[in-house]
């Protein structure tokens, strides 16, 4: 019989839990706040839903992106020690190393190290995970705030807003980034 890792439920889990639960009542708080009164169970549902999503995506993987982006230590640092590389000339800078893991004791760069512990790319600067990232923070967050307020101005649009948001959703990065990628690295060669 298998044991429980001693860690599995560490100050930093159970604080992103919790984070994840306050979230969640922000969520609801906000659909108390906006909704009519008379709103369906569904649509009440489908709002907290989205005002949910969008609060991940902008606390929790903007987070991440903030710590690619602003968050660095000289590569001779004791902290750079065993980290994951950043990519050459990383935002101009050579001889520095970025993320989660030159964060420090921030607590969200903490969150993102227990990330990392199950795929190392998370601690630092991989440009894919930064490029879906950046999707997600900055197309699909959107998205689930213009849901949120289709839904609280009764717009029947945001049925089309919803199908849409729950596709991006579903197929995430991977569609996405192969759809991108694929079409840029075509349009490279036709520029050459």
């Amino acid at each position: 019989m298998s044991t429980l890792p001693p860690d599995l439920f560490d100050a930093t889990t159970l604080i992103s839990l919790s984070a994840v639960l306050a979230i969640l009542g922000a969520a609801y708080g906000l659909s108390r706040v906006t909704l009519d009164a008379k709103t369906s169970g569904p649509l009440r549902f489908l709002f907290i839903w989205h005002a949910f999503d969008a609060l991940i995506h902008f606390a929790l993987e903007g987070s991440f992106l903030y710590h690619c982006f602003l968050s660095s230590v000289p590569s001779s640092s004791a902290v750079a020690k065993g980290a994951y590389p950043d990519p050459h000339n990383f935002l101009g800078y050579t001889g520095r190393v970025h993320g989660a893991q030159a964060g420090g004791s921030h607590p969200m760069a903490k969150l993102w190290m227990v990330y990392a512990r199950a795929d190392r790319r998370w601690a630092g600067v991989d440009l894919t995970v930064v490029s879906l990232e950046l999707l997600t923070v900055f197309v699909v967050g959107p998205m689930a705030v213009w849901a949120c307020y289709d839904i609280a101005k009764k717009n029947p649009r945001v049925n089309l807003t919803m199908i849409m948001l729950a596709t991006a959703e579903l197929y995430g990065g991977r569609f996405f980034s192969y759809f991108l990628f694929s079409n840029l690295s075509d349009l490279v060669r036709e520029q050459r």
